[in-house]
């Protein structure tokens, strides 16, 4: 276990960004096609292929999702990512035509100081593209792909990832890009929300506060009164190696987004846009009830550790202005 999205057998992942404009994409590819789902609970998401996860519509089973920056102009990483798999012959069969299926999320970042005068079109057609041939089965966190130009209220955020397993030994794990218009951390200090959920001292060891002042609980959100619902998001996958219909990962989805509500704080704001995606490799079979509600919990919590990995692990953009990263101002 690396303590990765890639510990789920059959899953890749791979980064493209560019550090002059400040972006980037992030692939996860399905080595074959998996059962998924997405629950969306922010009120500013921006999508793709979202009303095909629901579990009244045909299609059961996805090839990959993208993470993208670059707000709506990042919904177009996916198309590159679905270009490389046409070359690949992957796709939903329709008699002789293959289409392979890409479901995709954004976050915004245009304003973090990176260059984005890219012309007539925006490069993440092709940043996605080599997002997806770059996909293998260990990955960067931090400041990379679609986590490059990621921020918080307060620090820089980033990409993050965390795994484990149910006491069934099923597997579950997680990747989030952190962009969230709240904090991860407790006021102005280094503990992370996540924290009773932290494992091996993945995000720093530091815990929780020995007590919570009323300053703590305040609201800290990026922008203040002037923030807007196009500056936040956390999107995120949490894939499991379960058998799962599409209802089931609809409601590993719903029951994963507890996990942004244990990281980020407040969360869930008609600010933000925040998304999961939850997906399933069908590799283990499962008991529908208890075995399922478990595998939902071990989500929520590898979902929050992954959250506060992102922020923990980023870095400063070298830009005038740039917000500190968690390392910046607490260290290691």
């Amino acid at each position: 276990m690396q303590n990765l999205l890639t510990d789920i057998a059959g899953v890749r992942v791979g980064h493209a960004d560019d550090a002059a404009l400040a972006s980037g994409v992030t692939a996860i590819l399905f080595d074959q096609p998996a059962v998924a789902a997405i629950d969306i609970r922010g009120g500013g998401p921006g999508v793709r292929e979202d009303a095909l996860l629901d579990p009244a519509n045909t299609v059961e089973r996805i090839d990959a999702i993208a993470l993208s920056g670059g707000s709506a102009f990042g919904l177009e990483a996916a198309s590159g990512i679905q270009a490389w798999l046409a070359e690949q012959g992957r796709g939903f069969a329709v008699r002789d035509a293959l289409i392979p299926i890409v479901p995709g999320a954004i976050v915004f970042d245009l304003l973090n100081g990176g260059n984005k005068a890219w012309g007539r079109y925006a490069p993440y057609r092709e940043l996605g593209y080599r997002a997806a041939a770059a996909a293998g089965p260990s990955f960067a966190l931090g400041s990379v792909g679609a986590g490059l130009g990621a921020t918080t209220a307060s620090l820089q955020g980033g990409l993050g990832s965390a795994s484990a397993t149910t006491t069934k030994g099923v597997k579950v794990a997680a990747i989030a890009v952190v962009n969230a218009v709240g904090s991860v951390t407790v006021g102005d200090g280094p503990w992370f929300w996540a924290a009773p959920y932290e494992v091996d001292g993945e995000f720093g060891g530091r815990g929780l506060p020995a007590a919570f002042t009323p300053d703590m609980l305040a609201m800290r959100i990026k922008g203040g009164p002037a923030a807007s619902s196009a500056e936040n998001t956390t999107i995120s996958l949490v894939v499991t190696d379960a058998v799962l219909t599409k209802a089931q990962a609809k409601r590993l989805a719903m029951m994963a987004q507890t996990g942004m509500a244990r990281a980020i704080y407040p969360v869930h704001l008609p600010l933000d846009g925040d998304i999961v995606f939850a997906a399933a490799t069908c590799a283990r079979p499962i008991e529908p009830l208890v075995e399922l509600s478990e595998l939902g919990m071990v989500a929520a919590n590898v979902l929050a550790r992954a959250i506060a990995r992102g922020v923990y692990h980023a870095k400063r953009l070298p830009f005038a202005d740039a917000l500190p990263s968690w390392q910046d101002r607490f260290g290691g």
